[in-house]
């Protein structure tokens, strides 16, 4: 017996490991995305400042993993075999739930998973207990939950989202009110202040706060105790006048220092705060597995107890640990997936918008703006305009080829961010209280964005939508961990050894999905030709982005309409399925194109505005051919979907016969813009003859079956409709190429190089 609770503690263990990198991977995010919107400090310094604050935030954070061994639950009303079945479910559902958010590139809280899981899980076993006893009901489920605890964490938790939006708004306001945009053109007090300010926080609540969480604060509590206030004022004065020296007499830019003293000690906060998420349940399991064994009494019978103590994590276990995220944070790709939602709802500056408006973001954004409008009548002209000024973004004149290099935000906003975000999680850990990193970071983010007018008109209800989506996320988290760890509970609990083999299998099988799904859609976006409309600046550039786009499309374009065709003959209703995901794919890259037509046109050069009417008329033939593309997919799938009649063979085969034909002509295109080779376009223009010649006289010769033998409308319909839209493509592909070779010409004709 005792082997296979030997077998779950491995199990455990390769967890924990595993946990860690799908944790990190989601979490690195939290402490690096201030340095890397502001770009004030190169990604590799960031990389090695965050790597030192997580080796030694892991080795301090012994304290707090009493959570995982009594903060949610009461150990003593369990056995060891209980135990061991929550421990399990708890890990399994964890390294699944974190995988899956880090694929779909979704910020969300280890803390909120860890804690839902072990509630979920410890409800479960509870009702389980229950359920076969004769003396209890429902009603002493309360005796098993380690409520009040429990209460205190979840409220903490969700009460961190309004705290940290709200500080860091404010705090954020008050900062530019004090330094403007213009900060660097202030006077040199000015930034010493604010430095003094930012260094004091960072250094008093992550060094001496923070170290309550640890083992150490024993040796230090007799000098720091009742010494606050003095050691606040003491580390201000230094710091302010340290600032003022290097600021002074050696121009150091003090931005730069906040940025990197405030991710080292952001990202200490995390690993001393976040590290109970990845290994408590495992230490907390191998605390329990040696008890159990000293003790010489059957697992069934074993009261668990024994971790309503405290037992100090050896620091061996907190190293390797340590290790395991410092490699993670330097080589997981899914952390810069996951870094973009964030940046990108955060930036300054305007461009493409990753989520789409729904009825609440516009509601909310119009309730504000309403909100705004109203204080406009309250207060005093001369105040609106003096705070207005304040907020005057500076002109920045940068070569139209340097400007993809601006940060997302500025350096003040940066050091704001990491000094509020690192106050409110240090709190947190000198009260071993798991706050959200995650919900603290990135609502302080947001916070502060707000604050920074970074969501203007153009841009909030995007924006707002984009921060309901990451909160709903939350919740769903929550919700999901609790539900999936009862349920994997009940299953173990079942099953046995069989079980938990079969749960590890189906974590193995998705885990490597997940991964070759990723490298895939990595490959992919490497391979596809993007038009970067922020670095398009000449003629030439222009033609070499767009010809490459062209034959992307052209080549998705011919391999959609082949995949209809054969679809549709074998009445194949799945396969039309995924061939119309694919085909509306095409049309959402289509549609991003056009709607940023706008920042395309700002970035070309003078000598290259003519370029502007041939962008926006190649953009409109493309989504003129996905169009087509479109309503012949749609109306395949919906004809099948129905149960309607199959198309006749001679239906089929005129369908193929223009499938060929179309497809031997398309190949063509594709390699000539490809290859550049635009001199072939009008051999190719002169052959569209022939490919219409064959449509219209399959639209003629349907006309005739349906005066002498057709009798179905739906077939008609659909055949028709099929016919003419492919006639609609053609018409679209040769209107492509006819615009392309009159540019090419023309730019040839005065002089361009192309």
């Amino acid at each position: 017996m005792e082997n296979i609770y030997i077998l779950m503690l491995i199990a455990l263990i390769a967890l924990a490991a595993i946990d860690l990198v799908v944790g990190v991977s989601n979490d690195a995010v939290n402490f690096l995305n201030s340095a890397i919107g502001s770009k004030v400090v190169s990604m590799k310094t960031i990389m090695i400042v965050a790597s030192i604050g997580i080796a030694v935030g892991a080795i301090f954070s012994s304290g707090m993993m009493e959570v995982a061994r009594k903060g949610i639950f009461n150990p003593g009303e369990f056995y060891f075999d209980e135990i061991m079945i929550i421990f399990m479910a708890v890990m399994i559902t964890d390294v699944l739930l974190l995988d899956f958010f880090n694929t779909l590139g979704m910020p969300t809280s280890t803390t909120v998973s860890i804690v839902f899981e072990l509630l979920g899980a410890a409800v479960a076993m509870a009702l389980i207990k229950i359920a076969v006893s004769d003396t209890e009901t429902v009603a002493n489920l309360s005796q098993y939950i380690n409520t009040e605890k429990a209460v205190l964490i979840i409220s903490g938790i969700f009460l961190s989202v309004i705290v940290a939006f709200s500080i860091g708004a404010l705090v954020q306001y008050l900062s530019r009110l004090f330094l403007t945009f213009n900060f660097e053109q202030k006077p040199k007090i000015f930034g010493a202040l604010f430095s003094g300010i930012a260094l004091t926080s960072i250094t008093y609540f992550i060094f001496m706060k923070g170290l309550k969480g640890t083992a150490y604060y024993k040796d230090i509590e007799g000098i720091l105790e009742g010494s606050e206030l003095y050691i606040i004022g003491m580390s201000f004065v230094l710091w302010t006048s340290l600032s003022f020296v290097l600021t002074r007499f050696l121009n150091v830019n003090l931005y730069k220092i906040i940025i990197t003293v405030g991710t080292f000690a952001l990202a200490l906060a995390f690993a001393g705060n976040d590290l109970v998420n990845f290994i408590g349940v495992p230490m907390a399991a191998w605390n329990s597995y040696e008890a159990w064994t000293a003790s010489g009494v059957p697992a069934s019978e074993f009261n668990m107890s024994v971790l309503a103590g405290k037992v100090p994590t050896p620091t061996i276990f907190l190293f390797i640990a340590g290790l395991i995220m410092v490699v993670t944070l330097w080589f997981s790709s899914k952390a810069k997936k996951v870094a973009a939602t964030e940046v990108n709802l955060a930036r300054q500056s305007e461009g493409h918008e990753r989520f789409q408006p729904n009825s609440l973001s516009r509601v909310i954004v119009r309730g504000t703006l309403g909100v705004t409008k109203g204080l406009s009548f309250v207060l005093p002209k001369s105040m609106q305009k003096n705070i207005g000024k304040r907020f005057e973004k500076p002109v920045v004149n940068l070569p139209k080829k340097k400007v993809f290099e601006l940060p997302a935000f500025d350096a003040v906003r940066a050091s704001t961010n990491l000094m509020v975000a690192g106050i409110l999680i240090s709190i947190a850990t000198s009260y071993k209280l798991p706050l959200s990193t995650t919900y603290v970071t990135f609502m302080v983010a947001m916070g502060t964005s707000l604050a920074d007018r970074a969501w203007d008109r153009e841009s909030a209800v995007y924006r707002v939508a984009g921060v309901l989506n990451v909160i709903g996320g939350w919740f769903f988290t929550a919700f999901i961990a609790f539900v999936t760890a009862a349920i994997f509970t009940y299953l173990i609990h079942l099953g046995s050894i069989t079980a938990v083999s079969l749960l590890l299998f189906l974590v193995l099988f998705i885990l490597v999905r997940n991964f070759v799904k990723h490298k895939e859609e990595e490959k992919e976006t490497a391979q596809k030709k993007v038009l970067k409309r922020e670095e398009l600046i000449t003629a030439k550039e222009v033609i070499e982005e767009t010809s490459d786009h062209i034959s992307e499309v052209i080549s998705r374009a011919n391999k959609l309409y082949s995949n209809v065709v054969i679809n549709l003959s074998l009445q194949e209703l799945s396969k039309l399925k995924k061939t119309d995901k694919h085909v509306l794919k095409l049309n959402a890259e289509v549609d991003a194109l056009k709607d940023e037509a706008f920042y395309f046109i700002k970035s070309l050069d003078d000598s290259s505005v003519e370029a502007s009417r041939f962008y926006l008329m190649v953009l409109g033939y493309l989504q003129d051919i996905s169009q087509s593309i479109s309503y012949i997919s749609k109306a395949s799938y919906k004809h099948v979907n129905n149960n309607h009649k199959q198309l006749k063979t001679d239906q089929i085969e005129d369908l193929k016969v223009i499938d060929d034909q179309l497809s031997t002509m398309l190949k063509e295109i594709s390699a000539i813009f490809h290859e550049r080779r635009f001199g072939d376009i009008s051999r190719v223009v002169d052959e569209k003859e022939e490919l219409f010649e064959h449509v219209s006289k399959s639209i003629e010769r349907q006309i005739n079956r349906i005066r002498s033998e057709e009798s179905s409308a739906k077939n008609t319909t659909l055949y028709f409709g099929n016919l003419l839209e492919t006639k609609d493509l053609i018409s679209a592909i040769m209107n492509l190429l006819e615009l392309y070779q009159e540019f090419h010409f023309s730019m040839k004709k005065a002089n361009i190089e192309v």
